[in-house]
């Protein structure tokens, strides 16, 4: 793969140390500007403060770039016209010298092409609800079944249909552990109500599990760590249920279809919170890059132990 490493990430692959893959979405596509630049920066700077580094993954005319320099990272917060890439995209961008900011499904897979193991993010896309008619589901899910990386995030957006998304991991054989919870994350909410079969206590403990799935030499799925956001930091359930409510009655009035449904109704919440849903889920982020930053340092230290 002709990818651009930049020399922060080049060189802490060679040495064995700790990286963390981060999407680009939320920069170019999920926040306000000029905050989406000043997040950006904060996440890579979370990153370090935990002893690994930062790799900001995106494409810049056609070029992957796995890690950012500060101009990659201010044209990411800027450019507007920006396109939003996943997976199946990434063909024709190399092909065509696009730009774009990289989903979960494009940064994973392009995380783990470059040989990084660890991915933080907010929350995965799922099956959507009201599938058995359109059979609207996200390409995450599917390229998380053929990808080896560990996800951490807040769970699955609470738009989506949870519990058919459990389901349908399942399916695909994608091993998800709450992290100090027997309860699945709902995203912006610390539980979706929904349990989980395994919960894990520790970086070190998550870092095992990646080590089991090495040995055992199964299909190359992911491990996701659902990693609630802090109770004191959650938005409110009432507000939370009110507004989804309010806004999956709006999209079905309208007739929003497909891929607009999720950002009409991520938008839905963002106004009808008064913007604390956006709060709930930075808060939820933040707590995602220092968790994976411990990860991938606990998991860089295993493989520097097993050289010794």
């Amino acid at each position: 793969m002709n990818a651009k490493l930049s020399q922060e990430v080049a060189a802490a692959l060679e040495q064995g140390a700790p990286v963390v893959a981060l999407e680009s979405t939320i920069i170019s596509h999920g926040l306000p500007r000029p905050r989406n630049h000043e997040v950006a920066v904060e996440l890579e700077d979370t990153v370090r403060e935990q002893g690994a580094v930062p790799a900001t993954i995106a494409v810049l005319d056609g070029v992957p770039r796995i890690g950012l320099d500060k101009e990659g990272l201010e044209r990411i917060a800027a450019d507007e016209g920006l396109r939003k890439l996943g997976h199946r995209d990434l063909p024709v961008a190399l092909a065509t010298g696009a730009s774009g900011a990289t989903t979960v499904s494009a940064t994973a897979f392009l995380a783990a092409r470059a040989g990084l193991r660890v991915f933080a993010t907010g929350g995965l896309g799922g099956v959507h609800r009201g599938w058995t008619e359109d059979q609207d589901e996200s390409a995450d899910l599917r390229l998380l079944a053929q990808t080896r990386i560990t996800v951490v995030c807040a769970g699955v957006k609470s738009i989506l249909d949870v519990p058919a998304t459990l389901q349908r991991l399942e399916t695909l054989g994608v091993t998800v552990a709450g992290y100090r919870t027997a309860e699945f994350p709902g995203f912006y909410l610390t539980s979706s109500g929904l349990p989980v079969d395994w919960t894990l206590d520790s970086p070190q403990q998550a870092a095992a599990v990646m080590a089991a799935q090495d040995a055992l030499g199964g299909p190359p799925a992911a491990l996701i760590v659902a990693n609630p956001v802090p109770e004191d930091q959650q938005l409110d359930p009432a507000l939370h249920d009110r507004v989804l409510a309010e806004a999956l009655a709006a999209a079905e009035r309208e007739g929003i279809k497909g891929q607009a449904v999720t950002p009409f109704l991520l938008g839905q919440l963002v106004e009808g919170t008064a913007g604390a849903s956006l709060e709930a889920n930075l808060a939820a982020v933040r707590g995602n890059v220092r968790l994976a930053a411990r990860i991938a340092a606990a998991w860089s230290s295993g493989l520097r132990g097993s050289d010794a």
